[in-house]
C-alpha cells in the first residue's frame, strides 16, 4: 500500500463514534495494527495493543465521512463556521431594549408544604417567597433534606453546599424582609452542572483525573445567579468530560426509575430537578446533553442559541459548539433563568449582546408555526399515537401547524467537528496517559475518541467547517419563514447543535413508564418563540403535573 493512501487511511476517524452506527456503514479499506501504531509514530504518540485494537474501526471507518464532505459543492469564498472576533471581547453588536413581560404569579393562598412545596415550578416559588408565606430558608432546608435522601440513590450530587446554601438562604430573606427583591430567582435554590467553576468548591467535570479540582475564581453564570440572589445548594453530577451519565462515583438515575440511566451529560441536573430537589438547575449541552437528559427526567429543557450565555469558567468540550442553559420544571421557567444569566461578560468572545424576547401572551395566531412532518412519519408505531396526540393538543390550543421540512443532509457527515475539538481540549490527558483513568473506555467512550480523534486531518477538519457555513446559510434562510417548528426531540439535533439555533424541549407523555418530550425550535436569537409554542402545549397538555414516586 503506498504511503500516502496509508496515511489517508490511519488518519480517518469516526468521530462519528458518537453517532448511530447504522449511519456510517460504508465498507472502508481494512486497516491493521501495526500501520496504526506506525502512523502514531509520527504524531509521538504510543498506546497499548488494547487500545489499538478499539480504535482501528473508528480510524477506517471515518473514510466514508470524509469522502462524502468531498463531494459537497463549497464556493471558494466560503469561510469556515468556527469564529475569531478580532480585538477585544466587548466589541459587541449594539444592545437593542429586550422586551421582557413574565407573566405574573398568584401565589396560593394556602402554601403547599413538604413534597407538594418541592415539586413546584420556579414561577410558584418565586411567588411564594416575593410575598413571604414562605422563606428562602425554609425552601432550602427542604431541598437540602430532599438532596440528601435521595441523591445518594441518584447519584445526582457531587457536591452539597450546605453550609454555603444556608448563608445565601438566610441574606436573601433578609433582604426581601428589608423590601429589596430582587426578582423572580431572589432565594430560590438550584444546582450547577459540576463543570462551572465556583471559586474554594470542588469543581470535578464528573471525571476521575479531576476529582479533586477546586477552581480559584467564579464563572460568570454562577456569579450572575448569585447576583440575581439565587442560592446554590448543589454541585450537580455529569457524564465525565460531558458525555453520558455515568461519572466516577457511578451512573445518574432518572426518578422515574431507578433502574435507567437520566443520559447526559447534564445528567444529575436533570434528574435533581426532575426529583424535585432543586428550584432548577443549569446545565450545558454540546450535542444533546440538555435535550437527553431533560425528556428522560421528564423535565423542560432549554438550549440557547450558541453565543447567549458566557462560558467563562465552564468547562470547555468544543468551543465551537458549548452552550449553556436551564433545565427547570416549567417553560416560563427557563424563560426566566435565561433573563438572568444571558448577554456579553467582557470575556468570553462569543457571546453577543442581542436581547432576549419574552411576551408569554402573544397569541399562537401571530406566530408562524410549522410541523416537521416527515420526521414525525418516521416514527414507530408505538410512538407515533403519543406525538399524533401532541400536536392536535397543539392545534387545540390555539397553534396552526403547517407541514415542513427542516434542511440539514450534511449534519452528520460533518459531526467529527465535536470529536476534533474535544479532543484538542484533552490532549494532555490523552498524552500523559490519565485519560484511562475514566471508567468508561469502550469504543465510544472519550478516551477511544480522543486517541482516534487525533488523527482528524486539519484540512478534512477545515472543510468541515466550511461546509458548516452552508448549513448555517440553509437554516437561517429557512427560518426566514417560520417563527418555530415543532420536532420529534432527536431529529435535528445534530445540525442545530452544528448551526446554533435554539431548542426546547417540554414533557409529552409516557412509554412503558418513562417519560417522552417534543421539541420545538426557532431561529437564532429566538428563544421567545420556541418558548412560547412550547408554553402552549404544557398549558393545555398538564404533563409536567406528573411526578415521580420517590419512595418507590
Amino acid at each position: 500500500m503506498e504511503r500516502r493512501r496509508l496515511f489517508e487511511l490511519v488518519a480517518a476517524l469516526s468521530a462519528a463514534s458518537t453517532l448511530p452506527a447504522q449511519q456510517n456503514q460504508t465498507a472502508s479499506p481494512a486497516l491493521t495494527r501495526e500501520q496504526l501504531a506506525a502512523a502514531l509514530k509520527v504524531a509521538g504518540l504510543e498506546f497499548t495493543p488494547d487500545q489499538l485494537d478499539l480504535m482501528l474501526r473508528g480510524a477506517a471507518r471515518g473514510l466514508a465521512d470524509y469522502e462524502r464532505l468531498r463531494k459537497i459543492e463549497i464556493p471558494y469564498a466560503t469561510e469556515p463556521a468556527f469564529a475569531f472576533h478580532p480585538g477585544l471581547p466587548d466589541h459587541q453588536p449594539a444592545a437593542a431594549k429586550p422586551i421582557f413581560r413574565p407573566t405574573i404569579i398568584r401565589p396560593p393562598a394556602k402554601p403547599p408544604s413538604g413534597e407538594d412545596l418541592a415539586f413546584q415550578p420556579l414561577t410558584v416559588l418565586a411567588a411564594l417567597i416575593k410575598s413571604r408565606r414562605v422563606t428562602s430558608t425554609e425552601l432550602t432546608r427542604l431541598y437540602l433534606a430532599r438532596l440528601k435522601q435521595y441523591g445518594p440513590k441518584l447519584l445526582c450530587v457531587i457536591t452539597l453546599t450546605e453550609d454555603l446554601a444556608l448563608q445565601q438562604a438566610a441574606a436573601a430573606d433578609a433582604e426581601i424582609r428589608r423590601g429589596r427583591y430582587r426578582g423572580a430567582l431572589h432565594g430560590i435554590p438550584y444546582g450547577l452542572k459540576d463543570l462551572f467553576d465556583t471559586k474554594g468548591i470542588r469543581t470535578t467535570w464528573g471525571a476521575e483525573p479531576f476529582r479533586d479540582r477546586v477552581p480559584e475564581h467564579d464563572c460568570t453564570v454562577y456569579t450572575r445567579l448569585q447576583n440575581a440572589g439565587a442560592v446554590l445548594v448543589a454541585k450537580l453530577s455529569m457524564g465525565a468530560l460531558a458525555m453520558g451519565g455515568l461519572w466516577f462515583e457511578g451512573m445518574t438515575k432518572t426518578p422515574w426509575n431507578l433502574k435507567e440511566t437520566s443520559s447526559g451529560s447534564s445528567a444529575g441536573s436533570a434528574s435533581a430537578t426532575g426529583a424535585g430537589l432543586v428550584g432548577f438547575a443549569i446545565g450545558t449541552e454540546t450535542r444533546g446533553s440538555i435535550v437527553s437528559p431533560s425528556i428522560r427526567c421528564g423535565t423542560v429543557g432549554l438550549r440557547p442559541t450558541y453565543g447567549r450565555v458566557p462560558r467563562t469558567g465552564a468547562m470547555g468540550l468544543s468551543w465551537t459548539m458549548d452552550k449553556v442553559g436551564p433545565i427547570c420544571r416549567g417553560v416560563e421557567d427557563c424563560a426566566l433563568v435565561l433573563n438572568a444569566i444571558y448577554g456579553p461578560d467582557q470575556r468570553d468572545r462569543t457571546v453577543t449582546s442581542a436581547p432576549f424576547h419574552w411576551q408569554p401572551a402573544q397569541p399562537l395566531a401571530a406566530l408562524r408555526i410549522g410541523f416537521a412532518e416527515a420526521d414525525f412519519q418516521k416514527l414507530d408505531a408505538d410512538t407515533k399515537p403519543l406525538y399524533d396526540e401532541a400536536l392536535e393538543t397543539l392545534r387545540k390550543a390555539g397553534a396552526t401547524l403547517k407541514p415542513v421540512q427542516i434542511p440539514d443532509s450534511s449534519a452528520n457527515t460533518i459531526g467529527f467537528v465535536l470529536s476534533a475539538e474535544a479532543a484538542a481540549a484533552f490532549d494532555d490527558i490523552t498524552r500523559n496517559g490519565r485519560v484511562s483513568e475514566l471508567k468508561d473506555q469502550g469504543p465510544g467512550a472519550w478516551p477511544n475518541s480522543f486517541r482516534t480523534s487525533r488523527l482528524i486531518p486539519a484540512v478534512e477538519y477545515i472543510r468541515a467547517q466550511r461546509a458548516r457555513t452552508l448549513l448555517i446559510e440553509q437554516l437561517e434562510r429557512f427560518f426566514q419563514d417560520w417563527d418555530a417548528v415543532v420536532t420529534p426531540p432527536y431529529a435535528h439535533l445534530a445540525s442545530t447543535n452544528l448551526t446554533g439555533h435554539p431548542q426546547v424541549v417540554v414533557p409529552c407523555g409516557f412509554l412503558k413508564g418513562m417519560p417522552q418530550g417534543i421539541s420545538v425550535i426557532s431561529g437564532l436569537w429566538r428563544e421567545g418563540d420556541a418558548l412560547r409554542v412550547a408554553m402552549a402545549y404544557e398549558q393545555a397538555a398538564q404533563w409536567r403535573l406528573q411526578r415521580p414516586k420517590m419512595e418507590a
